[in-house]
């Protein structure tokens, strides 16, 4: 039996503690995709029990890694190209998400790959004080660092729905 090695490297060209966490980051993104690659468009559309889709869910991850980067790490005025890739509001009326359907696998992996690398490009220059800066918002104060520690936690959340309904869909 062949041994793993486990351990976080950071990525190259962030400093090391920054680098970790977007390691991590990273890690969490590359098993979602490797997961989903070659899934059918019926069952990237597909609602299990009035539940959101798998596209629903992407569509929802990519936005609020956007979001969180330009309102809260930012502070600034989105990047028009990023905006362009959400055209519909992050939750309906009545709170859920928006159904998302018969985008391809395709375009659900170009928006999440698209914003994740205007994501890491803002990290590189950033040195350890600005990661642990505070942004003074209207609502409360935020840190680069907790940002990134909050969308590990939102995307391995998401991750594990996905990976349910997957499940849920092959057995059916």
């Amino acid at each position: 039996m062949e041994r793993k090695t486990l351990l976080v490297s950071p990525l190259q060209g962030y400093q090391e503690e920054i680098g970790r966490w977007l390691w991590c980051l990273e890690d969490v993104r590359r098993t979602l995709l490797t997961e989903l690659t070659g899934i059918s468009q019926s069952t990237l559309d597909a609602k299990v029990d009035e539940r959101q889709t798998i596209g629903s869910l992407l569509y929802h991850i990519a936005l609020v890694e956007a979001d969180w980067l330009f309102e809260e790490v930012l502070c600034t005025e989105w990047d028009p190209e990023i905006r362009s890739l959400f055209p519909l509001e992050s939750r309906s009326e009545d709170g859920t998400l928006p159904h998302i359907e018969g985008q391809s696998l395709e375009e659900h992996f170009y928006r999440l790959n698209k914003v994740r690398e205007v994501f890491l490009s803002h990290f590189r220059s950033m040195d350890l004080m600005d990661w642990r800066k505070p942004r003074a918002l209207e609502h409360y104060d935020v840190t680069p660092e907790w940002v990134v520690y909050h969308l590990i936690e939102h995307e391995s959340q998401h991750r594990g729905q996905i990976f349910q309904l997957l499940r849920k869909l092959r057995n059916d």
